[in-house]
C-alpha cells in the first residue's frame, strides 16, 4: 500500500463526503436551524409583547383603582353631606313643630283665659244680682235679671 494513494483516496473520498453533506444533509440542517430562529426571535417578540401588555394593564388597574376609590370617596362624601343635610332638616322640622305647637298652646291659653273671663263675668254679674236682690229686697223678673247679667258682662 501506497501512502500516497491512500491519501488521496482519502483526500477523493473526505470531498466526496463534504459534496454529499453539502448538497443533502446541509440545506435540511439549514431551513431547521433558520426555523428554529424565527421561533426563537418570535418568542422574543411575543415575551416582549406580553410584558408590555403587563405593564399596560397594571397601569389601567392602577388607574382603575385610583378612579374606584376617588368614586368612592366622592359617594361618601355625598352620603355625610346628605346625612348632615337630614339631620338639619329633621331640626328645622322639629323647631318648626315647637313653634307650631308653641302657638296652638298659647291659642289655647288665650281661649281658656276668655272662657274663665267669661264664666267669672257671669259669675260677678249673678252675685251682683243677687247682692242687689238681698239690698233691695226685691226680686226681679228672670227677663231683667238676663238684661242685667248682659249689660253688667258687658261692662267688665
Amino acid at each position: 500500500m501506497n501512502i500516497t494513494m491512500t491519501l488521496i483516496g482519502q483526500s477523493i473520498t473526505f470531498l466526496a463526503f463534504v459534496w454529499f453533506c453539502w448538497k443533502f444533509v446541509w440545506p435540511p440542517l439549514l431551513t431547521v436551524m433558520r426555523e428554529r430562529e424565527q421561533k426563537i426571535a418570535d418568542g422574543l417578540r411575543d415575551a416582549e409583547r406580553a410584558h408590555k401588555d403587563l405593564q399596560l394593564a397594571q397601569r389601567k388597574a392602577t388607574d382603575e383603582l385610583i378612579a374606584a376609590k376617588t368614586k368612592a370617596a366622592e359617594i361618601i362624601d355625598g352620603a355625610n353631606k346628605r346625612a348632615s343635610q337630614i339631620v338639619d332638616e329633621a331640626k328645622q322640622a322639629a323647631h318648626d313643630e315647637g313653634d307650631r305647637l308653641k302657638i296652638a298652646a298659647k291659642a289655647e291659653i288665650q281661649q281658656e283665659v276668655n272662657r274663665a273671663k267669661e264664666q267669672l263675668r257671669k259669675r260677678v254679674a249673678a252675685l251682683s244680682v243677687a247682692g242687689a236682690e238681698k239690698i233691695l229686697a226685691v226680686n226681679i223678673d228672670a227677663k231683667a235679671h238676663n238684661d242685667l247679667i248682659h249689660k253688667l258682662a258687658a261692662e267688665l
